[in-house]
């Protein structure tokens, strides 16, 4: 019985080399793929930030930097696996917001627009429970 786990083949000085990347890595990459290039599309994309802005918050400037900087460096330490339990903290607590102000009020329109719209934050906040209960 296969392993759940990925195998990826390289070819590597004429031999070919087995080299596999487990499920609960992969996991990880993703989702600091996922925050990583989130922040970096709030800090170098004005209409991402404007965007974000414009939902309402309060001090939006100053939430709109620590979200940066959290999605930075909680991306990054889950990418270099270090401190994953206290990376996905604060990622579980963006997404609760971001699914709170950005998807909750779409409910007005019905579940079926709510769902759709909503369907990757509820991906991304099952695997950051995940990540955090392993």
């Amino acid at each position: 019985m296969a392993r759940l786990s990925s195998c990826i083949k390289m070819y590597k000085g004429g031999f070919f080399m087995k080299t596999y990347l487990s499920t609960n890595k992969l996991i990880r990459y993703v989702v600091a793929y996922v925050f990583i290039t989130s922040a970096l599309m709030k800090l170098m994309s004005p209409v991402v930030a404007n965007h974000f802005l414009g939902l309402g918050l309060p001090y939006p400037h100053l939430m709109l930097k620590l979200v940066i900087f959290l999605e930075t460096v909680c991306g990054i330490l889950l990418l270099v696996n270090k401190s994953v339990k206290n990376a996905v903290v604060p990622l579980i607590g963006i997404m609760i917001v971001a699914l709170l102000v950005t998807k909750v009020p779409l409910l007005q329109s019905g579940f079926l627009p709510f769902a759709f719209h909503a369907r990757l934050d509820i991906v991304m906040l099952v695997l950051l429970v995940y990540l955090y209960k392993l």
